[in-house]
């Protein structure tokens, strides 16, 4: 799953009519390489490793070199059709384990998104207790992100995400919107784009794994990485040890239509944000119940279909602030809860029409929505999920999908069912989607009240692996929350026990809530 910020519909006749190649999955293979299909040399390459920083204004390789951890490229092919062709190089991290004594092995880091991964081992050594210095911990950026093999179409955004809005120009304005993404990918990257997706992204992973010298690699993913490390599992049985997956994508409805079946969700964690607002209207002035403050945002949204608020050097319309209700319903937490508050406050005086200034959080998130300073993390982003499966071409599709839905979700039916770059993909899927499956003894963690994976996602993965184990955070509202370092001691102890011992739970556990 996706989020604009860490981050985000039905195939057509194009999946159907792609040509699926015979790429090689190494199902069958020796542990340290594929038999045959000319991957042996990928396997066996060395890895110069290095510092990590890139640059004076390289802050994420500044952090890694301070805690410790070192960077390589890893060489793979573009496409695995071809491993004589054209190479692309996968940047990684290590962060060593500390306790060799008691070494368990390699653990490859994914945090969801689709996103980049390399500054990741330093954050999560520190959430997994003592078994963190047991393990080598290893980012990986999946190609087209971050350090491997960018992709930057020139978006004048860093996400895709947007509302279909309020009205029917304002869905017409969301059509040209992701047409225009696309187009910009197809100029700028277009014979780069048929090889990006999940599938050559889980063969990159095999590739590291067989360069670090690992017959096994433990796995730590959380949202979209669930899905990524669910496919990996799959193309490759028996290499995973370890694995932990934190609020499962369910893997039946992965592509373009991603978000669609989270407005029940979202509309409920936005209930109970009101709620907290509302005993604190001495400081935002949104409403002294949950009834008004909801009647506020719904205010506000249709104040910003009639006319743009201008809220600092920005000016938002319905398609951006459902986003950014959106994005800050991530979790429960107050300080959460209490961003969001300050910026629906801010939107209120913008459509009262007074000045009105962002807080630094809003700055920052209108931002990385309203200009391309960050274009690289949306166009990578956008290459894996188009790249995975194909959506619908047509427009009035995504139109009666979110007339159908508004009636529900006003605020967030337009948003979930609105149409995406991938309805204008230049390329098609080349290969279909991965049917999940096979005994895999994972450990699940997954929140009720989940507004990006849902529940139910991560109950159907769970039925797709046997001998997985899941831990159930009960009424919370809150997504990815073992990375997210949830304050849950029953739910965070379970977890870390299992990465240290590995001895998964008798059974399935529910854990209450602590707050």
């Amino acid at each position: 799953m996706t989020t604009s910020r860490s981050l985000a519909t039905a195939a057509t006749g194009l999946a159907a009519a792609a040509t699926v190649a015979a790429f090689p999955t190494a199902a069958k293979a020796a542990p340290d390489a594929p038999a045959g299909g000319g991957l042996a040399r990928y396997y066996s390459q060395h890895l110069a490793w290095k510092a990590c920083t890139l640059g004076p204004d390289d802050e994420v390789g500044q952090s890694l070199d301070k805690a410790g951890a070192r960077c390589a490229d890893v060489t793979v092919p573009l496409d695995y059709a071809r491993p004589d062709g054209r190479t692309i190089k996968i940047a990684i991290s290590r962060l060593a384990a500390s306790d060799t004594a008691h070494r368990i092995g390699t653990m490859v880091l994914n945090g969801g998104g689709p996103g980049p991964a390399i500054d990741m081992p330093p954050y999560m050594r520190d959430l997994m207790g003592k078994a963190g210095p047991r393990y080598d911990l290893i980012g990986m950026d999946p190609r087209s992100l971050g350090r491997s093999a960018a992709i930057d179409c020139g978006w004048p955004t860093a996400t895709w995400i947007r509302s279909a809005g309020e009205t029917r120009r304002s869905f017409e304005r969301s059509v040209r919107f992701a047409g225009d993404l696309a187009a910009r990918c197809a100029r700028t990257n277009g014979a780069v784009l048929p090889h990006i997706s999940t599938r050559n992204i889980a063969r990159d992973m095999d590739v590291v794994r067989g360069a670090l010298g690992e017959r096994k690699i433990s796995y730590n993913g959380a949202s979209y990485g669930t899905y990524l490390g669910a496919v990996y599992a799959t193309m490759f049985p028996g290499r995973l040890d370890r694995t932990v997956l934190d609020s499962s994508v369910d893997p039946r409805r992965w592509g373009p239509s991603l978000l669609a079946g989270t407005e029940g969700a979202n509309d409920h964690a936005l209930a109970g944000w009101a709620a907290w607002t509302a005993k604190r209207n001495a400081e935002y002035g949104l409403g002294d119940s949950r009834a008004k403050v909801l009647a506020r945002v719904r205010a506000i949204v249709e104040a910003s279909a009639r006319k743009p608020l201008e809220v600092g050097r920005y000016r938002v319309d319905d398609s951006i602030v459902p986003v950014v209700l959106f994005d800050d319903l991530g979790t429960d937490e107050d300080a959460a809860r209490a961003v969001l508050a300050g910026s629906v406050r801010v939107f209120g005086e913008a459509a009262a029409g007074r000045p009105a200034r962002p807080t630094k959080d809003l700055d920052e998130e209108l931002a990385f929505l309203l200009n391309g300073d960050e274009s690289l993390y949306g166009s990578g982003q956008s290459a894996i999920i188009c790249g995975d499966a194909a959506a619908s071409r047509d427009p009035e599709s995504y139109w009666r999908a979110v007339q159908r839905h508004r009636r529900t979700s006003p605020v967030f039916g337009p948003l979930t069912r609105g149409i995406n770059p991938c309805a204008f993909w230049p390329t098609a899927p080349r290969e279909p989607l991965t049917q999940v499956g096979g005994r895999l003894p994972a450990l699940m963690v997954a929140a009720t009240g989940d507004t990006r994976t849902i529940y139910p996602a991560s109950r159907a993965l769970h039925g797709l692996l046997p001998g997985s184990r899941m831990i159930t955070l009960r009424d919370a509202d809150v997504h990815a929350p073992y990375q997210r370092g949830y304050d849950n001691d029953c739910m965070t102890g379970q977890v870390n026990e299992y990465l240290l011992t590995g001895r998964l739970p008798a059974r399935d556990l529910t854990c209450a809530p602590e707050r």
